[in-house]
């Protein structure tokens, strides 16, 4: 049972991997942001959305973490 789960692991990893190469290969037009007046050098539309994506999978846990420990504080305040 354990080998079926990692194969089963295996392949939905090596099935991700698959369709990221396939999106960053099939977004290799370039594409310049603005944000605030700021313009960004001229990238590929990939690059953008992966380092989008990065930036989020960062910011996610941190707010979470944070969150979660303010909701602790504020519990053991009322106890």
């Amino acid at each position: 049972m354990r080998n079926l789960k990692r194969m089963l692991l295996g392949v939905f990893i090596l099935l991700l991997v698959l369709v990221i190469l396939a999106f960053v290969l099939e977004n290799q037009q370039s594409t310049s942001l603005m944000f605030l007046g700021l313009a960004a050098p001229q990238l590929p539309v990939s690059l953008v959305v992966v380092c989008a994506l990065l930036v989020g999978m960062l910011i996610g846990p941190i707010l979470g973490w944070f969150l979660g420990r303010s909701s602790r504080a504020a519990r053991k305040r009322l106890v």
